[in-house]
């Protein structure tokens, strides 16, 4: 964790900074995450950040530990009426080191995934570090889809970053760099030039 959070610590940063000059209606662009406006998903990233062990579990107990229940609650009690209030607020919250009890590797994939479930909506790019990208994508390729991996996703296929060194898996191949597959493996929607290979239509599929 003291290796991660500098990381996530930098990713929080750049992205209220990407956010900083933002249009009032552009708050309310579809993110990548289904039904969540951009806004939505700041509010997350700031629930996000507050979370500790203990509240995790017991927001989650009143949840009915269902896991969208307890995530969409979240998601209203922070976002604000004015999502410049809410920007506030993440920027208030960026230098926190708790967290739900997850493995570290969540916390990159928070601050990356979640980073471009906002930027790519609003054309927005970001260059994020290779080594914490592809620290990511190991966690989602080796946990399931129930507990917020990719690994269901990528079965039966190989994939091969282009710019990580990463080669895992076997069967038909998928290519792409290390962002775009863990967005994929992440169930995100990727551009169709962004994969190549013949396994490319199932990991997207």
């Amino acid at each position: 964790m003291t290796e991660i959070w500098p990381v996530v610590h930098a990713e929080r940063q750049a992205l209220a900074q990407d956010l900083e000059h933002l249009p009032a209606p552009q708050w309310a662009t579809p993110s990548l995450c289904p039904g969540w406006d951009v806004h939505d998903v700041l509010a997350h990233l700031v629930d996000d950040a507050r979370t500790t062990r203990l509240g995790f579990l017991c927001r989650l107990a009143a949840a009915g530990y269902d896991f969208d229940r307890c995530n969409a609650r979240g998601v209203s009690r922070e976002r604000r009426a004015d999502p410049r209030a809410t920007l506030a607020a993440f920027r208030a919250v960026g230098g926190r080191t708790t967290s739900a009890p997850a493995p570290p590797a969540t916390r990159l994939i928070e601050a990356i995934v979640h980073g471009e479930d906002i930027r790519r909506p609003l054309g927005i790019s970001r260059a994020y570090p290779i080594g914490p990208v592809t620290e990511a994508l190991r966690h989602q390729l080796r946990t399931g889809v129930r507990f917020g991996g990719g690994k269901e996703r990528a079965h039966g296929l190989r994939v091969v970053t282009t710019d990580a060194g990463l080669e895992t898996g076997t069967g038909p191949e998928v290519r792409g760099t290390a962002a775009a597959l863990l967005l994929a493996v992440s169930g995100r929607a990727v551009g169709p030039e962004e994969l190549a290979g013949p396994g490319a239509a199932a990991l997207v599929r």
